[in-house]
């Protein structure tokens, strides 16, 4: 006899935990499963011959990662699959007996969750080129944020034993200031170089602003000739962080054009680069962070809902008309939008118009970016819709009045 059944599962990295329940909650199935192929393909098999051909409701605590293989496999045997992030599946489980923790637990309350709630999310796959974007623009966070510790680092150690040189450069954006400390670390080094040699040097490894690097160098050193202690480590220390910087930045620079060409092959490379405040790496997150395809949230107010953009009452006895952002939104999602809102109240007349009346009513720039945002999402909506590219609104032209 069919029956309609859910299935949870608490990922792993090695292994899962799945737990089958039927429509009056009663368990039917707990096994732990190794998190290969055959067993996840067995297991999906079990829950199947479960339902005796009915319905079957899978539902999973992550959405990538660990559970990245039996995602592809639920989708692939076409499975109806739920996402509940683990912070909700962290809250429900107090509303369960025991107080104990276990993977046994936390995943029948992911298929008990799954049984009784409607408003989850189906977990869809995004587009080819969203997936390999998902890739690589969390790669390319990820160097970025190496990039920034490493420059941090350097600085705080260069400052130890040469305080001059550490503020005369902005080594987040000056290549050769990078190249000279790979060679150059100490003011009695710079000095005994010289300035023609120095900038002969900088020139030779093919250096921007080289004249001005060597002399803003040589001003540094003319300014300590003291030897801090701790300065022979610390300068082999400087060196090979100024080599990282260097090396990272390339790899930067590598990933960057890999998601450009991949983003260019999107159907909606060229509409989403329309919107002012898109270039190409925030429009290849917007489309990472989507999926690549709307139509997967319906309307816009739950798009807007998935990127922290609309926000939720926090109402209470007397008090009403509270607002805030919501607690479980995407980060990737509100990043993209925020920053190219932010661009565009700038560069953009009609995005910088409706800035400044957010900011004429009392809004903090940040408020005022979100809102920003939040009405650019629905314009975005509507040019991915339509398939439409970005059109300015026309100013009014008054025909003038005889006299």
């Amino acid at each position: 006899m069919a029956r309609t059944v859910w299935a949870g599962v608490d990922a792993g990295k090695s292994a899962h935990h799945c737990v089958v329940i039927d429509a009056d909650g009663e368990q039917l199935l707990s096994r732990r499963v190794d998190n290969d192929e055959k067993a996840l393909g067995d297991l999906i098999a079990a829950v199947g011959d479960l339902a005796e051909g009915g319905e079957v409701t899978w539902a999973i605590d992550l959405n990538s990662g660990g559970g990245a293989l039996l995602i592809s496999l639920l989708i692939g045997t076409g499975q109806r699959l739920l996402y509940i992030p683990g912070r909700t599946v962290y809250h429900a489980s107090a509303g369960y007996r025991g107080d104990g923790k276990s993977d046994a637990k936390d995943a029948a309350v992911i298929a008990d969750q799954a049984r009784m709630r409607r408003d989850l999310q189906p977990l869809r796959p995004g587009d080819d080129i969203a997936v390999d974007l998902q890739l690589l623009t969390a790669r390319r966070g990820d160097l970025v944020a190496d990039r920034t510790r490493a420059i941090n680092r350097l600085r705080a150690v260069l400052l130890e034993i040469f305080p001059a040189l550490e503020r005369a450069f902005d080594y987040s954006g000056s290549k050769a200031a990078l190249l000279l400390l790979t060679r150059y670390q100490t003011p009695e080094a710079i000095r005994r170089t010289g300035r023609a040699r120095l900038e002969a040097w900088l020139r030779n490894h093919k250096a921007r602003n080289a004249s001005a690097v060597a002399q803003t160098a040589i001003e540094a050193a003319n300014q300590q000739h003291i030897q801090v202690r701790g300065q022979q480590v610390a300068v082999s220390i400087v060196a090979r962080l100024a080599k990282e910087v260097m090396a990272l930045d390339d790899e930067i620079t590598t990933t960057e054009t890999l998601i450009e060409e991949r983003f260019l092959c999107h159907r909606h490379a060229e509409i989403l680069t329309s919107m002012p405040g898109f270039g190409v790496i925030l429009a290849a997150e917007f489309l990472a962070a989507t999926g690549g395809d709307m139509a997967v949230f319906g309307t816009v107010d739950r798009l807007a809902g998935v990127a922290g953009l609309a926000p939720v009452p926090k109402d209470s006895g007397r008090v009403s008309g509270n607002l805030h952002r919501p607690r479980h939104y995407s980060r990737r999602l509100l990043r993209s939008c925020y920053l190219a809102a932010q661009v565009a109240a700038r560069r953009d007349p009609d995005s910088h118009v409706y800035y400044q009346r957010k900011r004429a009513d009392g809004k903090t720039h940040v408020q005022a970016v979100i809102a920003l945002a939040r009405r650019r999402l629905n314009v975005q909506w509507a040019m991915l819709r339509d398939h439409k590219p970005y059109a300015p609104s026309v100013p009014e032209t008054r025909t003038p009045t005889a006299a």
